[in-house]
This record gives C-alpha cells, sequence and structure tokens, in this order.
C-alpha cells in the first residue's frame, strides 16, 4: 500500500533562527494525534539534506502508532524514493513499544505517536569513496536529524536522537533489509510538559 502524502510548506510562522534558538532534545510525549500535513512536513525535511557524490545512502523508516497520524493505519512506512512525498507500508502493526524495548527500554519511544529510523546503506557511498565513504554517510545522517529537529521547533512539536540502541533488535522489530543498518531513531510529537 503507497500513501501519497501532502505538498511541504516552504515558508513557516517560525523563522530559522527561532527554531535554532529553541531547538531542543525532549524526551516526554504527549499521546495526540499528528496530521498527516504534520507528517508530510517532517518528512520533506528529511529530505532535503546535502549528499556526497550523490549517493544517497539513507533509508528512512517511520513507525507510526494506533491512531497516531490522521488518516494513516499503525505500521512501519518506507520512504520509497528520495524526494518524493510518497509512503510504502512496510510492515504492518503499531510496534512502538517493541521499538522502545530495543532502544535499551526507552518507554516514553513508546509515547511518542511517530518514530523516524533512519537506516544507511553504507555500499552506496563506500563504492565511491572507500572507507571514507563511512565518514559521509554519518555526516550525512547528522544533516538529516538536524533538519528533523529544526521542523519540530517550527511545527510545535518534539523530538530527540536515539543513538543507543541494539542494532539487530531495532532491524528485527522493523524487519530491515539487511543491508539497511539503523543509525537513529528519533521520535516526535507533541511535548508533554
Amino acid at each position: 500500500m503507497r500513501l501519497k502524502l501532502e505538498e511541504a510548506d516552504k515558508r513557516g510562522a517560525v523563522s530559522l533562527e527561532e527554531a535554532m534558538e529553541r531547538r531542543k532534545s525532549r524526551r516526554s510525549f504527549k499521546r495526540t494525534t499528528l496530521t498527516k500535513k504534520q507528517l508530510s512536513q517532517l518528512i520533506w525535511s528529511a529530505g532535503k539534506a546535502p549528499s556526497a557524490g550523490a549517493t544517497y545512502p539513507l533509508e528512512l523508516y517511520v513507525a507510526i502508532g494506533e491512531e497516531c497520524v490522521e488518516d494513516i493505519d499503525a505500521g512501519v512506512y518506507h520512504r520509497s524514493e528520495r524526494g518524493y512525498l510518497e509512503l510504502e507500508m512496510h510492515k504492518e502493526g503499531d510496534l512502538r513499544e517493541e521499538l522502545a524495548i530495543a532502544c535499551l527500554s526507552e518507554m516514553f519511544i513508546a509515547d511518542a505517536p511517530v518514530s523516524f529510523v533512519i537506516a544507511v546503506e553504507y555500499e552506496r557511498t563506500t563504492r565511491r569513496y572507500g572507507d571514507r565513504g563511512i565518514r559521509y554517510v554519518h555526516i550525512e545522517v547528522g544533516h538529516v536529524s538536524q533538519n528533523i529537529y529544526l521542523q519540530c521547533e517550527a511545527l510545535g512539536l518534539a523530538t530527540v536522537a536515539i543513538g543507543a540502541f541494539y542494532d539487530a533488535e531495532v532491524a528485527r522489530v522493523l524487519s530491515l533489509p539487511e543491508e539497511h543498518k539503523p543509525i537513529y531513531v528519533m521520535p516526535m510529537g507533541e511535548h508533554a510538559q
């Protein structure tokens, strides 16, 4: 099943400078429903980063909880092509609790309506740049995560970049292809203050 998302807004109510000033990691989330438009903006922001040699080694997986995004069923979705606002169902079901357990039992992840899992396929970049490509891939992940942080701030949402997890467990929970290695988990939603 493929989901077509909404076009991203290119102008927001929050300036880049305001988003940068307010940007911080937040680890508590309200159990609320995001709009399809908010999800579209977040996915768009994840696709707006430079890539060494245009090798595009990143794969974005989106874990959505039950009744957590309007008009979208619970499951793990895969951004089917870089730059397109289209998601493809990868695995059905609300897997937020299993994902949280795979992330060293950081259970606040299970409260977030949505988590992005940024995975990489190193070979796309290392075949061109050798071992140095590994560094380029990690730099790209940093660019993407910062975009997500800033977009969350602009939308009044919270997020945190999680690098502490059992790689094999995250891959198993999400049924990732063997060549897609998880690097970051970014839960997001309204901040529970």
